[in-house]
């Protein structure tokens, strides 16, 4: 059997027509909206790969820092033979974890949209580590997902405080989904960002160099290239704000100006008025008590807990039960 397998369980066109119903619906609501997931085109990946490397980007920094430092920990604690990654991108920050869970480690199971990102990395790790199984699927983990059949206990990892980009309800159906795919013995380690003062929080994503506002722009580029919308990025600024109610960060683009966007894949005109915003990314930051009660009300137990010297960041180990 080849070291590397790749399924796909997304139909070809699945984000194609992903993309027309959430622009559909976000843009005709009010107050607009359009989920996060559409700022990652090839262009979006490089935007947000130069984010993790700004000085006000803390997450990736405290999370590589938890993991260079716990992995050992980690693999001690779940003795996990399959690790199971969901959104695994570039699989950069995971090779500690995988390094720490050789060799009792059978198979690594990326899970990615992007099938080029998911033969990219496979073929890296691969490289490296040449008794690694790597079992990639093509898929969407948040409308279910059948796991390859891997030897137990499985990892499930969940990482860079993505669980942020969901809002609670959607969290919660998101934990039940988890807890359906584990058995005894299995886990989830998940990474949560931290609630700390609000200029930490904003200056994160409202970088001075502007990176962050490219990045936000850049779905206006997506709807663009893929509908025809005659949506220009210099017609909106770039906000990032606190929300100190819900405890999340919340990225807009406000209109400059009265304009009107239209769509003709979808046959659609989107008046904004003068400073009217669109929601692009909620980005839950957390308690460690919110995570347990979160995770409980899945049928999940908080059994470890781990963050950075500086208390930024978390990642917290799940078991059944």
């Amino acid at each position: 059997m080849s070291p590397f397998q790749l399924t796909r369980t997304l139909a070809e066109d699945a984000t194609g027509a992903a993309l027309r119903a959430d622009v559909l619906h976000g843009l005709t609501r009010t107050p607009k909206e359009l989920p996060p997931k559409w700022f990652y085109d090839a262009r979006g990946s490089e935007l947000f790969e130069e984010i993790t490397r700004l000085p006000e980007y803390y997450p990736t920094r405290a999370e590589r820092e938890i993991l260079v430092a716990r992995s050992g920990e980690i693999a001690a604690a779940t003795g996990a033979r399959t690790l199971v990654e969901l959104g695994s991108g570039s699989s950069d920050k995971t090779r500690h974890l995988i390094d720490a869970l050789l060799p009792a480690l059978d198979a690594y199971v990326p899970v990615d949209v992007s099938e080029s990102a998911l033969k990219g990395a496979g073929e890296a790790l691969l490289a490296e580590r040449p008794g690694l199984r790597v079992h990639a699927l093509v898929a969407d983990f948040t409308h279910g997902l059948d796991l390859p059949d891997t030897p137990g206990p499985r990892l499930v990892a969940f990482l860079g405080g993505t669980i942020g980009n969901l809002l609670p309800e959607e969290r919660r159906e998101f934990l039940r989904a988890v807890r359906a795919m584990l058995t005894p013995g299995d886990a989830l380690l998940l990474g949560t960002d931290l609630v700390k003062d609000e200029s930490t929080l904003v200056a994160a994503y409202d970088d001075a160099a502007g990176v962050t506002a490219a990045f936000n722009k850049n779905v206006l580029t997506v709807i663009g290239r893929e509908l025809g919308a005659d949506a220009h990025p210099e017609d909106f600024e770039h906000v990032a704000l606190w929300d100190r109610e819900h405890e999340w960060i919340e990225m807009r683009l406000r209109a400059r100006h009265a304009l009107t966007v239209k769509i003709p894949e979808l046959d659609l005109v989107v008046p904004f008025e003068a400073g009217e915003e669109l929601r692009t990314e909620v980005s839950a930051k957390f308690r460690q008590e919110g995570v347990r009660k979160e995770l409980a009300e899945a049928g999940l137990t908080l059994a470890r807990w781990w963050t950075d010297e500086e208390g930024r960041f978390a990642l917290s180990l799940a078991t059944v039960g």
